[in-house]
């Protein structure tokens, strides 16, 4: 294919198991980008974790995040667009989980914002989910009362399976629903998905489907590598997402992201 834009989702794909970017990744996200390939990130992150990671892989201009809420200018640090989740819908959802599925907890998002409460903090890595202290709000969320990016529900020990089915019942219409690995439900407003914004992207600068390539390995990624003309799944992706890849490329610690922008970039090198 002729790509002429490369979404990638972070976590599990590009960055290696430690959450670090290879060298050879960074060669090839400048090969590509020097071929006219422009490069995007499309996470579940909140784009207040996503710059440090960008900037080491050599990446600005647009990040998708948040699934798909947030549009993100990396270079300006500004947010570019937002699609919240309403505040009514937010403790609609927040309420009923609560009473049916009891010591369930709470995290939110609101845009550079995080916000939690107690019982959500004691569970936190602080290793693996570091949590700057100028951005945070504890409190109950029942008292919250504002739209937020995204709700995030978690009960150590407990089926997420069924918190997620709660979570789609309870929201309805209103909202998108899905699992952060496989700890976590995030909860935000209908029509939010990696895909619907990325095409919107690509439309905005004249690209259709078959001129992009996704990279992912989450189920949230599926949507995504379904709509672009080359979906690519790398090989420690989850089975959904590996069926329904175009292609799989090697694991997110054998450098599997790169292998592909190489062979994209390589044609368009040999011709200058």
């Amino acid at each position: 294919m002729r790509a002429r834009l490369a979404a990638i989702d972070l976590d599990g794909t590009l960055l290696r198991s430690d959450r670090t970017i290879s060298e050879r990744s960074r060669r090839a996200i400048a090969a590509a980008s020097a071929a006219g390939i422009e490069v995007v990130v499309v996470t579940a992150r909140s784009p207040r974790s996503v710059g440090p990671f960008a900037a080491d892989a050599g990446i600005g201009g647009i990040a998708i995040c948040a699934n798909g809420a947030i549009l993100f200018d990396l270079d300006s640090e500004t947010i570019v667009s937002h699609e919240p989740l309403p505040s009514d819908v937010a403790l609609r959802v927040a309420r009923g989980l609560r009473e049916r599925v009891p010591g369930v907890a709470f995290g939110w998002e609101l845009e550079l914002r995080f916000g939690s409460e107690p019982a959500y903090e004691a569970w936190r890595d602080p290793a693996r989910w570091p949590r700057p202290e100028e951005s945070f709000t504890p409190c109950d969320v029942s008292t919250w009362g504002r739209p937020m990016t995204k709700l995030l529900a978690r009960l150590p020990g407990a089926d997420v399976g069924e918190i997620l089915a709660v979570a789609r019942e309870l929201g309805g219409d209103d909202v998108v629903a899905t699992l952060a690995g496989r700890e976590y439900v995030e909860v935000m407003s209908r029509g939010v998905a990696k895909e619907a914004a990325l095409a919107r992207l690509a439309a905005e600068r004249g690209l259709g489907a078959t001129e992009v390539v996704a990279f992912g390995d989450h189920l949230t990624d599926i949507g995504m590598l379904a709509w672009a003309g080359l979906g690519v799944a790398v090989a420690n992706a989850e089975p959904e997402v590996l069926a329904a890849a175009d292609e799989v490329t090697a694991r997110n610690d054998e450098d599997g992201v790169a292998l592909v922008l190489e062979r994209l970039a390589a044609p368009r090198a040999g011709r200058r």
